[in-house]
């Protein structure tokens, strides 16, 4: 059970530094203009030595924006409830924490699904019809790695759920 406890928590840390670092960085997408290579992200845009903030409110940032947000404090929660189950904090003993941790990471996996899908979908339509010389970058790779650790999280302490749930009386 431990080890799926500890498998778990580590995936899930290691997903939410990849969520909070590809949600704050800017390097989803690269693409190449008369005056060279340029790169936003969800916040700013890049050009050669100089970078600005995104001014317009463009409905796929901003939901994609939301839905990353959304994973991090849903990753982050279950981080937390994830580690009270794993030292057995006696606590709020009235709900089951790798239950919680559990369903908190496959929350996040979730919204980090939906943002990644908004964001690609809007993106290869828009940039693939108008412009050929473009590529989704590193932070946009991170945020889909996320999606992988954050759902093998939710696996994990799933496992670890149904090796220590109360068997029933009836089944001896």
């Amino acid at each position: 059970m431990y080890s799926f406890m500890g498998g778990g928590l580590f995936c899930a840390g290691v997903g939410n530094i990849l969520l909070v670092v590809s949600t704050a960085t800017d390097y989803w997408m690269q693409y190449r203009q008369s005056s060279g290579y340029m790169h936003q992200g969800l916040w700013r845009y890049c050009m050669p030595g100089k970078c600005m903030m995104h001014t317009d409110s463009i409905a796929y940032w901003d939901a994609t924006r939301a839905f990353m947000i959304l994973a991090i404090l849903a990753c982050f929660f279950g981080l937390i409830i994830g580690v009270m189950a794993f030292i057995n904090y006696s606590s709020f003993d009235g709900f089951d924490k790798t239950f919680a941790a559990g369903i908190l990471y496959f929350i996040s996996c979730f919204f980090v699904l939906l943002a990644m899908a908004v964001y690609t979908g809007v993106t290869v339509n828009y940039y693939g019809k108008r412009y050929g010389n473009w590529r989704f970058s590193w932070s946009y790779i991170m945020g889909w790695v996320s999606v992988v650790l954050t759902f093998f999280s939710g696996i994990f302490y799933m496992c670890a759920y149904r090796m220590h749930e109360p068997r029933s009386a009836n089944t001896r």
